[in-house]
């Protein structure tokens, strides 16, 4: 069992893959943004990859164990301290009953997660114990962390110490630029050649009106292809305006003038266009974007989407760790 003492800015429970197969009912799969940080965590304290652990974004938490256990810390560095001692990240941790864990707020990118040996004893909400805050349910009853909250966590074995190096662990920008993979389509034909060369050779600006559901991109106004200047009157006054389609995972919805990158709470339709779509592989460094740093986005095929995912997959395994001999 943890205690909750400070909630940080916003830490819900999560796990991966979050809802899979929920798109039908109108949820989209909620999740650790980070999923690539969020699974090696789970796995440095001998956890399935996917068990439910904390997703923090931005500030920490603060938390107290009230009996003996193991964590894992991976993703944004919130300098993170067991009773006041520094812990290091990426590696099995043990605290005792009594002790205190906090972290502050994220010297580089956005996101941090924490695994519990044993994984987070949540309420499940459509196969899934990943908190979907529109819906309220998952998680603890559907919200993020609140001071008092207890945290119940499932029996665990002691697991081996290991640490995951740093040539497993995703990247988090020092730069403040990202290059950021995208699937063209499935609105593309909307979008005239000109538009399309416009945003492959933009520097888009990080909006911070950002969160879950999406990530707002600052950028020139994209110019239009003919299908959506002259339309038939059902598809709306705005060029960007259609028939109401189904949104990919990742979309980049044209709302308006404005692109909008839907993640993992985002709408999963409307009737605005989605020329672009950021594969599920590329949202690691999408979770670890911070306000006012630059997207680059470049184009590349389903198969090197599919490809990029299953390397992800492949580093995302026990037989990737180190042993501490801790």
């Amino acid at each position: 069992m943890l205690t909750v003492l400070k909630p940080g800015l916003e830490t819900t429970v999560q796990d991966w893959p979050g809802l899979k197969g929920a798109f039908r009912y109108g949820f989209n799969a909620s999740g650790p943004v980070d999923h690539w940080s969020f699974r090696l965590a789970n796995l440095l304290v001998g956890n399935a990859a996917g068990a439910p652990g904390l997703e923090a974004q931005f500030i920490g938490p603060t938390l107290k164990f009230e009996t003996d256990g193991w964590f894992a810390i991976a993703g944004a560095d919130m300098r993170p301290k067991l009773d006041g001692e520094p812990v290091t990240m990426w590696q099995t941790t043990t605290a005792k009953a009594g002790q205190t864990l906090s972290l502050g707020p994220a010297l580089s990118g956005a996101r941090t997660y924490i695994a519990f040996a044993g994984g987070i004893a949540a309420k499940p909400f459509l196969g899934s114990c990943a908190t979907h805050p529109m819906a309220a349910a998952g998680g603890l009853d559907g919200r993020k962390l609140a001071a008092g909250d207890a945290i119940p966590l499932n029996p665990a074995d002691t697991p081996a110490p290991h640490s995951a190096p740093e040539a497993i662990r995703p990247v988090i920008s020092s730069t403040g630029r990202w290059d950021i993979e995208v699937v063209v389509g499935p609105s593309d034909d909307w979008v005239s050649d000109a538009g399309h060369k416009l945003f492959f050779a933009t520097d888009w600006g990080v909006s911070a009106k950002a969160n879950r559901m999406g990530i707002r991109l600052d950028g020139p106004e994209l110019l239009f292809a003919e299908r959506a200047l002259n339309k038939a009157p059902e598809h709306g006054s705005h060029p960007s305006n259609c028939v109401d389609i189904g949104y990919p995972f990742g979309g980049i919805n044209l709302c308006g003038d404005t692109p909008v990158i839907l993640l993992n709470e985002g709408l999963t339709l409307g009737g605005f266009i989605v020329p672009y779509t950021v594969p599920t592989a590329a949202f690691p460094k999408l979770g670890q974007a911070r306000p006012n740093e630059v997207f680059r986005f470049h184009p590349i095929s389903v198969a090197d989407a599919q490809a990029m995912r299953r390397q992800i997959s492949d580093i995302c395994r026990p037989q990737s760790l180190v042993p501490t001999g801790a």
